[in-house]
C-alpha cells in the first residue's frame, strides 16, 4: 500500500467516504468513515494523468484546499478492477470495485441457480485480475444442495465452489479462511442471493440491512450502493447492489478461463478459423453431437464472445472519436495563436 494513501469506503455526491486510519486493523468492525470532498467534476488525477472517477476500494491521496478543507488530490494505480459494461448503447464502462483480491460470486440455490449468470460473473471476475470464488447460498431451503452444487462446478472450472446457509451459520469456515489481513473481497450476485445476510455472518455483527423474501421466493433489494465493510483485523468486504443484467467487459484470457473446456475442444478443430457449424473435423460440433458438451454452455460461450467483441468495437470507436476531437481542439488552439492581429 502506498504510504499515506487512504481506502475509499463509499462514493457519495461529490465526495468520498474514507476508512479512518488504523480502522481496518482494529478488532471491531463498526467504524465511522471520514468524508472528504472531490473537485467539482468528481474526478481525480490518476497515475497516468488521466482524470478518473474514484470507486469503492480505491486508494487515494488527500490534500488541502486553499481554505484548509480536505480534498482528494490523486488516485493510486489500481492493481485490480471489477468492471462491467454500462447500460445502453454507449461505450462507457463502470468500475464496480478496485484493488480487490477475491471476487465472491453469490448465487442462490432457491430458486435454482442460473448457470448462465454464474458464467457471466466469472468472466468479469477473471478479467478483474482477482481470484474468483463461487458461494451458493440458502442451502437450508433445498433438499439436495450437493446435487445443485455439482451442476455449478461443471461450469465454474478451476474455481472453488462453497455451499452455505448464512442464516444458519453453516458452511462459512472456508469463506472465513479468506479473511486474511489486508485482503479485500467484493461480493457480487443477483438481488435475493442473500449477500447482506452473508456479509453479516462473516462480520459477526449486523453491519448490513437484510430484506425479507417476497411471495415468489425471490429477495428484495437491500443494498442500494457499493460500500466497503471492515470485517476486523485487516480484512474488508465490498457489498454491491443486486445485479439485474450483467454487461460483459472481458478479454480473451477471461473468456478462455471461464470456458476452458470449450476452448480446449476448439483447439482440436481441423481448421483454425472453424466457426463450429458444419465444418469437417470440428471437435466442438462432435462434442455437441455426442452430448459431452451441453448446447446451453456452447451457446453461452458464443454469446459472451460476441458481446466481448461488440464492446471492444464500441470502445475502439469511442477512442477514435476522442482522438479526432483532441486533434480538432489542438488545431483550433494553434490557429488562434498564429492568427495575425486584426
Amino acid at each position: 500500500m502506498v504510504p499515506g494513501a487512504r481506502r475509499v469506503a463509499r462514493v457519495d455526491r461529490g465526495a468520498v467516504l474514507l476508512v479512518p486510519d488504523g480502522a481496518l486493523h482494529a478488532p471491531e468492525v463498526h467504524v465511522e468513515p471520514v468524508r472528504v470532498g472531490l473537485d467539482h467534476d468528481g474526478l481525480v488525477p490518476g497515475p497516468d494523468g488521466e482524470r478518473t472517477a474514484p470507486t469503492v476500494g480505491d486508494l487515494v491521496v488527500v490534500g488541502e484546499r486553499a481554505d484548509g478543507t480536505a480534498v482528494v488530490t490523486a488516485l493510486v494505480r489500481r492493481r485490480s478492477a471489477l468492471v462491467r459494461d454500462s447500460a445502453g448503447g454507449t461505450s462507457r464502462t463502470q468500475v464496480m470495485a478496485a484493488n480487490v483480491d477475491v471476487v465472491l460470486v453469490a448465487e442462490h440455490l432457491d430458486p435454482d441457480p442460473d448457470l448462465g449468470r454464474i458464467e457471466r460473473l466469472l468472466v468479469l471476475a477473471w478479467r478483474s485480475g482477482a481470484r474468483p470464488v463461487v458461494v451458493l447460498t440458502k442451502a437450508d431451503l433445498v433438499p439436495d444442495p450437493s446435487g445443485l452444487a455439482a451442476e455449478v462446478r461443471e461450469v465454474a472450472l478451476g474455481v472453488d465452489v462453497h455451499v452455505v446457509s448464512a442464516g444458519c451459520g453453516e458452511g462459512l469456515d472456508p469463506l472465513r479462511a479468506l479473511l486474511a489481513p489486508d485482503v479485500a473481497i467484493v461480493l457480487v450476485g443477483p438481488s435475493g442471493a442473500g449477500k447482506s445476510t452473508l456479509v453479516n455472518a462473516l462480520a459477526g455483527a449486523p453491519v448490513m440491512e437484510t430484506g425479507e423474501r417476497r411471495a415468489d421466493g425471490r429477495g428484495r433489494h437491500t443494498t442500494t450502493h457499493r460500500e466497503l465493510v471492515p470485517l476486523g483485523h485487516g480484512a474488508m468486504l465490498i457489498d454491491t447492489p443486486g445485479i439485474r443484467g450483467v454487461g460483459v467487459v472481458a478479454d480473451e484470457d477471461a473468456l478462455d478461463a471461464t470456458f476452458a473446456d470449450v476452448e480446449a475442444l476448439a483447439k482440436g478443430c481441423r481448421f483454425a478459423d472453424c466457426a463450429h457449424g458444419r465444418e469437417p473435423g470440428c471437435a466442438v460440433r462432435a462434442a455437441l453431437d455426442d452430448g459431452s458438451l451441453p448446447e446451453r454452455r456452447f451457446d453461452s460461450w458464443q454469446r459472451l464472445g460476441r458481446e466481448m467483441a461488440f464492446q471492444a468495437r464500441r470502445a475502439d470507436a469511442a477512442l477514435a472519436a476522442q482522438d479526432r476531437a483532441r486533434v480538432k481542439k489542438q488545431a483550433r488552439a494553434y490557429r488562434s495563436r498564429t492568427r495575425p492581429p486584426a
